[in-house]
Order: C-alpha cells, then sequence, then structure tokens
C-alpha cells in the first residue's frame, strides 16, 4: 500500500512517505505543496493524509486537484483542517472550513461543484484536536478537563454536523478540527 503525508513538519508518520517544503521537517521528500504538479506519477498513492496544512496553501482547490491526480481510482485522502468556528488561529491560515466543504467536489452539487470528482466517506467535528500539542503547553488539570470536555462535545455535535457547524458551535467556543475522508471515485 502506497501512502502519502503531505505537510509532515516535524511529525513524519511511520509507513508513509512524508512531503514538506521546511528544509528542517524531518521529510522524505521536500516540496512546496503550493507549486503544481507535485513530484510523483498519477494514481501512485492508496491513501494520501494531509493534517493541518490545506489551510495554508493559497489555493486549495488546486491542491485538491493535485491529490486528485496522484491518488489512485478507490484512493481515500483524510483531511485535517480548522473549523471555522475554532478559538485561535494560526496567523498564516489563508481559509477556515466547515461541513460543507466535501459539496464542492460531488459532480451532483449544483452549487459550487470544482469539477474535481471525490465521494464523500466522513465528516467528524473534534473540539479538543491536537492532544499532544495541548499536553505540552497546558497543565495537567486543564488537560484533562479540555480531554473530558471534548468527548462529551464531540459526541453531541457529530450526532448532527451541520446544525453543529450553525449553530452548536458557538454556543462551545467552537471546534477546532473537521476531519474528511473523501475518495476517489473507482471510474475515474
Amino acid at each position: 500500500m502506497q501512502r502519502l503525508n503531505l505537510g509532515c513538519g516535524q511529525y513524519p508518520k511511520a509507513g508513509f512517505l512524508n512531503v514538506d517544503v521546511d528544509p528542517l521537517a524531518k521529510a522524505d521528500v521536500f516540496h512546496d505543496l503550493s507549486s503544481f504538479p507535485y513530484p510523483f506519477e498519477d494514481a501512485r498513492f492508496d491513501l494520501v493524509e494531509m493534517d493541518h496544512v490545506l489551510e495554508h496553501l493559497p489555493s486549495p482547490r488546486d491542491a485538491m486537484r493535485e491529490i486528485w491526480r496522484i491518488l489512485k481510482p478507490g484512493g481515500t485522502l483524510r483531511l485535517r483542517v480548522p473549523h471555522f468556528s475554532r478559538g485561535f488561529s494560526h496567523y498564516d491560515h489563508k481559509c477556515g472550513f466547515d461541513v460543507t466543504f466535501p459539496l464542492y467536489f460531488d459532480p451532483t452539487f449544483p452549487g459550487g461543484y470544482t469539477g474535481i470528482p471525490f465521494e464523500h466517506v466522513q465528516t467528524r467535528l473534534v473540539w479538543f484536536a491536537q492532544p499532544w500539542l495541548k499536553r505540552q503547553v497546558l497543565g495537567n488539570f486543564a488537560f484533562n478537563v479540555g480531554k473530558m470536555l471534548g468527548m462529551v462535545f464531540d459526541a453531541l455535535g457529530n450526532i448532527a454536523p451541520l446544525a453543529t457547524s450553525r449553530l452548536f458551535c458557538f454556543w462551545v467556543g467552537g471546534y477546532e478540527e473537521i476531519t474528511f475522508e473523501l475518495r476517489r471515485p473507482t471510474n475515474t
């Protein structure tokens, strides 16, 4: 199985080909993800993961087109991006995301299909994201309270993600992350 981790930074994933632009990153391949084409042949990867990277790129649509190109038909894309409601934002973010993002990759969506066909598999909202990072910056009590609240808010919020993204997120201080799993159709 060919697996690719785009934008690994200091966190390469075992069993993946890890890519980043930063020469100090722990990457196997160094490439600017806003420069196309990516240095991989068509339909090479079974799985592509991109954790908190797409929001830093100047053109998420172009990046999605390129990921589609390098995914095998039937291949899976797992994206983790900030939900627009999150309580803090990185100075370099170009955009936030919400649960409607997969609609733009559905050929039957009349409201703005991008011409890049992906099948929506799953969407998940996360209130207390990146616990490995929070463990480093929060005290033990704050970390454990946040983790427990996150379990409750995640369970409630993922019952109806669209309602959460429109209303409930504002009642709980915002969701930090939204995870999308998309699949390249086998007939493309």
